[in-house]
């Protein structure tokens, strides 16, 4: 008898729950399988939302041969060893074999290559189920070829049919007496993952007493047993990248209660807190820059402290330097400055440097001019005195453009006095 999951695996699109958007009635793959006009997809979404289920159906529904290889355990020689057979299977498969490949983002490039000239072709129609984003773990050739679908996390609705489902259908459950009296617990602790809130349930029912026969699932007693996080969080996957976006976005956009949110998500789902801390230093400098120049002072001094003191304590620098960036007046006037800069020096080259601000430690520098008529502002008075710092080729760009709040206002006043209405 296998886990709960697999016995309650769905065979037909009827029986499948959630992803209307894709196997409702006007859902585009329940239209291709009634049209028996299948082409090759990546199904792309968080885990325990039915792609390898959906998969399943499909072959079932088209009666086709159906292949499946892990991209954990398979490679070049086994894809190659399927598409050979598949390719003797097409004469019987009215002209295609579907291959199913789970998680076809472990695919290295050669392994996803190997793919390209089967799919090409309509040897296979290929099934890939991946929770990265293939925009950035599918090679494009492939991607090209492939449709790829969303799958999104079951909702609320879709967690208690399981749940329904599960009490009234499954065998094992139906032969115990079992009531369900709070679901709560149970809802949040899968999370839009239909696996793992069969498995709870399953491992909960393993786990209480029977009161007077009866199995009897509470809010409090889901959570004494699981006692873990519901957090979903993949330190080496998208939702780390969406995270700390989201992160940073709340920040330059002067929200410290989103931020603190999001860092909160960060904390509880275990991220490195020097990741955290690397990233607020640079938000410091590209968001705040001159604006506060004290953020990035305060950013680096968080940096050290949580290298030093680690988690869980680390949480209180993080949280600091959290609201008081995203409480600070913003500038990006720094940020754009080097990129502009950099733009420039891309187009225009290795434009020499002015002779006058050379250095000339030989003499035969100085004969040939190097540092002459170079004027020492500190020899001047306010230790400031106007001469050309550009190449002759850019003299009068301007790569810094202040921006409007009240430190860069003072620097801005300061620039137009020294340099005469160059900065307005």
């Amino acid at each position: 008898m296998g886990p709960l999951a697999e016995r309650l695996r769905p065979r037909t699109l009827d029986d499948y729950v959630g992803q209307d958007h894709l196997v409702g009635e006007n859902g585009i793959i329940r239209r291709m399988i009634a049209t028996r006009n299948m082409s090759s997809f990546i199904l792309w979404g968080p885990p325990g939302v039915g792609k390898t289920t959906l998969a399943g159906i499909i072959s079932s529904e088209l009666k086709k041969p159906f292949y499946t290889l892990s991209a954990v355990t398979a490679g070049v020689k086994e894809v190659r060893e399927v598409i050979d057979r598949a390719e003797k299977d097409r004469l019987f498969a009215d002209g295609s074999v579907i291959l199913f490949i789970d998680e076809i983002h472990r695919f290295n490039k050669s392994q996803q290559d190997s793919l390209l000239g089967a799919v090409e072709r309509g040897t296979v129609i290929l099934i890939g189920a991946t929770t990265e984003n293939p925009s950035f773990e599918v090679i494009r050739p492939l991607l090209s070829r492939c449709q790829v679908y969303t799958l999104r996390p079951m909702s609320d609705d879709d967690l208690n049919k399981i749940l329904d489902r599960a009490l009234s259908h499954d065998t094992v459950l139906a032969a115990l007496d079992i009531d369900v009296r709070e679901r709560d617990a149970l809802l949040h602790y899968a999370a839009g993952d239909g696996r793992r809130l069969l498995n709870s349930l399953e491992l909960v029912l393993n786990s209480i007493k029977p009161e007077g026969g009866k199995l009897v699932v509470t809010n409090e007693r889901v959570i004494d047993v699981l006692q873990r996080s519901p957090v979903a969080y993949d330190k080496d996957g998208e939702m780390h990248y969406d995270i700390i976006s989201a992160f940073i976005k709340s920040i330059r956009g002067s929200d410290p209660d989103a931020a603190v949110y999001w860092l909160a998500r960060m904390i509880e789902g275990g991220e490195d807190p020097v990741f955290i801390a690397r990233r607020l230093v640079i938000s410091a400098a590209e968001d705040i820059g001159l604006a506060n120049p004290n953020a990035l002072l305060l950013a680096n001094a968080a940096f050290d402290t949580v290298n030093k003191i680690g988690w869980p304590e680390a949480r209180i620098p993080l949280a600091e330097a959290t609201v008081y960036l995203a409480a600070s007046p913003k500038s990006n006037s720094a940020y754009l400055s080097i990129d502009a800069a950099l733009a420039e020096v891309r187009r225009t080259g290795n434009l020499p440097v002015p002779l006058h601000l050379r250095n000339a430690p030989t003499k035969l520098m100085k004969d040939i001019g190097y540092g002459k008529d170079y004027k020492y502002p500190h020899d001047y008075q306010g230790n400031f005195v106007r001469q050309d710092y550009l190449p002759d080729a850019l003299q009068g760009t301007v790569f810094w453009s202040p921006q409007p709040n009240q430190s860069e206002n003072k620097m801005k006043d300061r620039q137009e006095h020294l340099w005469n209405k160059k900065y307005e």
